[in-house]
């Protein structure tokens, strides 16, 4: 941590690597969360005291006593998911309105943004990306065309400047022949969602970021998503709109590069994919099943069932470059306690040659090289220490830190945020 800096955490997968309970276990550390990108595609998931909760907007470091947490410009955001999400929240008696600011910056998701993206995704056919259908694709196209609608928006003449957009939106989605839809209903809770925003604290958040660091006050930025699923880095088109990598959070919360500190890469000990899209490592046989039941590997906000295979060093290599990483976090390492043998991916065979590069397109070609470690054989879940790991974890971790040229910090051996060991 840096006085006078903003830390950053990100995931350097396809997501769903476990970035909602590391943001918890840091923010002790931290007086700011703020998130930078996304939207509610999002679900970082925190289990602590008996209970579970799954964020989509809102981020991580709520629930962490009195802290500022700030929604960042970056991050689009739906009035009425908010306002549900924000709901159940206070009903558990977390307290929000005092510490949760929300940019004017931040775009907004539209009802007929939800409309679009069902209608895109069928125009597509068999390529589809495979999108939660949150109307999130279009929320970001329309801020890059300039046609976007702000909170900022929300405090003078909005119905009308709704309307517009609306319209704007509708007649887009007659000219794709896609008219069979209802978003009454929908769009009341919506509207309740606007005024219930209004009784947050709004803030010009790029201002607000940057005061802090004057003021000496430490920040942590939450990111959404992996960096595979980044709009420029990732496997594209197999992305999400925003860039999930380091470079989003200068972009999306209004700070310089220069003010970036510790880079905190977040990554399971195996791999995950939901959706379409290429995945080198994934695993179709019983092994990647076994991964899947004993990880739990479902989507938080979606329930989809997610994609499993071995760990791949060549995307988390391309990953740390891309991120400049400084320290890994690896989560979930208790789902391969049970296993004889651990695989991972440290080169690909592209066409029938050897890589050790993350090439332009993974999409065919691809094959993993893998190396094959033994396993630890040894219930890690009730450790306290990481002189408790068995030899062959060790090993693990050292092989890891290895290829991977950066040190391995933190390690999750279960869900609960006691379930953390910090290394030393």
């Amino acid at each position: 941590m840096n006085k006078g800096k903003v830390d950053v955490l990100l995931g350097l997968q396809w997501g769903d690597e476990g970035k909602g309970k590391v943001v918890d276990v840091l923010t002790p550390k931290y007086d700011v969360v703020a998130r930078f990108q996304g939207g509610p595609n999002a679900g970082h998931t925190l289990e602590f005291e008996g209970e579970k909760y799954v964020l989509r907007s809102i981020p991580s470091g709520i629930f962490q006593g009195g802290k500022v947490n700030i929604i960042g410009n970056g991050v689009v955001l739906a009035p009425d998911l908010f306002m549900l999400e924000a709901k159940d929240l206070e009903k558990s008696g977390h307290d929000l309105r005092s510490r949760l600011h929300i940019s004017k910056k931040a775009h907004l998701i539209m009802p007929t943004h939800r409309v679009l993206d069902a209608a895109y995704e069928a125009q597509k056919g068999k390529s589809k990306v495979g999108t939660t259908g949150k109307g999130i694709g279009p929320t970001y196209t329309d801020k890059i065309s300039r046609n976007g609608l702000r909170v900022g928006d929300i405090f003078e003449n909005f119905e009308e400047k709704y309307a517009i957009h609306k319209a704007r939106h509708e007649e887009m989605l007659r000219s794709l022949n896609f008219t069979d839809y209802d978003i009454s209903e929908v769009e009341k809770t919506w509207m309740e969602g606007i005024e219930y925003m209004k009784q947050f604290k709004i803030v010009d958040s790029e201002f607000e970021v940057n005061q802090l660091l004057r003021e000496g006050k430490s920040i942590l930025c939450e990111g959404a998503q992996g960096t595979m699923l980044d709009i420029d880095f990732g496997s594209y088109p197999f992305v999400t709109s925003s860039n999930t990598i380091c470079s989003g959070a200068c972009s999306g919360l209004g700070i310089g590069p220069n003010k970036i500190g510790e880079v905190y890469g977040i990554m399971k000990a195996y791999c995950t994919r939901v959706g379409a899209g290429p995945f080198p490592t994934e695993l179709f046989d019983e092994t990647g099943k076994k991964i899947r039941d004993l990880g739990h590997e479902y989507g938080a906000v979606t329930g989809r069932e997610r994609r499993c295979g071995w760990i791949d060093l060549v995307a988390l290599r391309y990953a740390i470059d891309v991120n400049g990483v400084t320290q890994l976090i690896m989560m979930k390492s208790d789902v391969l306690d049970g296993f004889d043998t651990i695989k991972a991916c440290v080169a690909y065979k592209q066409n029938g040659v050897q890589i050790d590069h993350f090439p332009y397109s993974i999409e065919e070609g691809i094959e993993p090289v893998y190396q094959e470690l033994p396993g630890w054989k040894t219930d890690m879940t009730k450790f306290t220490s990481e002189d408790q790991f068995p030899k062959e974890f060790k090993d693990y971790i050292a092989f890891l830190e290895a290829e991977l040229d950066t040190p391995i910090k933190i390690i999750s051996i279960g869900p609960d945020r006691e379930q953390t060991i910090v290394r030393q």
